[in-house]
């Protein structure tokens, strides 16, 4: 009987989704503490009802594949407050260029590093190389390198998180105060899930983590597939 429930429930994987989401808002908001993101929260709240409720994760997607549908055009309106902010971007190009070649250029480094250490085959290796980056096109590359995009998709919402969480305490640790130089980290470190903090710390901030998703996205396709070679 209530196996038929959740499957007739078109929508009531979207409910779940959204309502664990305003509960961890709701939590953040009233404790204010960076460990409560909601989104780390919302993830919580719905393996925990899944769990209690014994709904199958493939029934529970049907009706929250909607939501999935809304990540691409989210991220293109990223490109809104870029545009407020055009004039910071002309009379710093070259410094940004510099930041989001050197962001992307970190994080695909990192991984190779941390790969060697702990002997990740070659699958392993490239499901990691698109771990900063929006899952849309971290997806892709995945898939075009070998990865097991399950696990590609997992790891980008985690590096989202802790970008979320960490970039203002981060900041405050290396005294970097420039809102150009914050926006370009965050946006190049942890894709979306960071530039909504970006966007609490300044507009600037927003704007120029925007611009570092895009660009950083669409470097990191090329320079993938050059480090999936090196290992």
């Amino acid at each position: 009987m209530i196996d038929d429930f959740f499957s007739e429930a078109v929508y009531l994987g979207v409910f779940i989704s959204l309502g664990s989401y305003f509960l961890g808002m709701y939590i953040k908001k009233r404790l204010k503490l960076a460990i409560f993101n909601p989104l780390l929260l919302a993830i919580v709240f719905t393996i925990v009802f899944l769990l209690a409720a014994r709904m199958p994760y493939a029934v529970y997607y049907q009706g929250a594949k909607y939501i999935s549908y809304l990540l691409t055009p989210a991220t293109v309106c990223l490109a809104i407050p870029l545009y407020e902010q055009i004039e910071p971007l002309k009379g710093n190009l070259k410094a940004i260029a510099a930041g989001i070649f050197t962001g992307v250029l970190t994080s695909l480094a990192c991984v190779l590093l941390l790969a060697l250490l702990f002997g990740f085959d070659h699958q392993e290796y490239v499901t990691l190389l698109p771990k900063s980056i929006t899952t849309a096109i971290g997806m892709g590359v995945s898939e075009e390198l070998g990865g097991h995009v399950a696990v590609t998709v997992a790891v980008i919402i985690i590096t989202g998180i802790m970008g979320n969480m960490l970039a203002e305490p981060v900041c405050r640790l290396f005294r970097i105060t420039e809102p150009v130089a914050k926006g370009i980290a965050i946006g190049s470190a942890s894709h979306a899930i960071g530039t909504t903090k970006a966007m609490e710390m300044g507009q600037l901030e927003g704007a120029m983590s925007s611009l570092s998703i895009a660009l950083s996205g669409i470097l990191t396709v090329f320079a993938a597939m050059l480090f999936s070679r090196f290992l």
